[in-house]
């Protein structure tokens, strides 16, 4: 469990409450014979990114067991929600709006973004002769 527990980036008491809650496998064997394999760790990932988008355990649970589609609804916006966004100006009149929570994506994800963004306005600019 502890290697388990080190890939995932998760405590090993996480993983006991997230198998004790049935949102992951319980592992073949028992006690110290209890082996975990990558459909674990696959569980563990899909979880954290889940939580990581705002999504809460309940809903988790009904996407991992197949009783809702694969896609996690965006959070419910109300009044007083607070949101993060990642604001890049590309240019003047161009610019970049990413709520990365909403979008599901990492900040390492949000930094190639930008920068795919930067790169693609660049080409056109300079496709137009400018």
């Amino acid at each position: 469990m502890n290697e388990l527990a080190a890939r995932a980036g998760v405590p090993e008491r996480t993983v006991r409450y997230y198998i004790q809650l049935g949102l992951i496998d319980r592992p073949e064997g028992e006690t110290r014979a209890a082996r975990y394999g990558p459909r674990h760790l696959e569980q563990l990932l899909a979880i954290r990114k889940w939580q990581q988008a705002g999504v809460s355990l309940q809903r988790i649970g009904e996407l991992l067991r197949g009783e809702a589609e694969q896609a996690p609804p965006p959070r419910p916006r109300s009044a007083g929600t607070v949101e993060v966004w990642t604001h890049v100006v590309v240019a003047e009149g161009v610019e970049l709006m990413i709520d990365a929570g909403r979008a599901q994506l990492t900040a390492d994800q949000v930094r190639r973004l930008s920068q795919e963004v930067l790169a693609a306005y660049a080409r056109v600019k300079k496709e137009r002769g400018q």
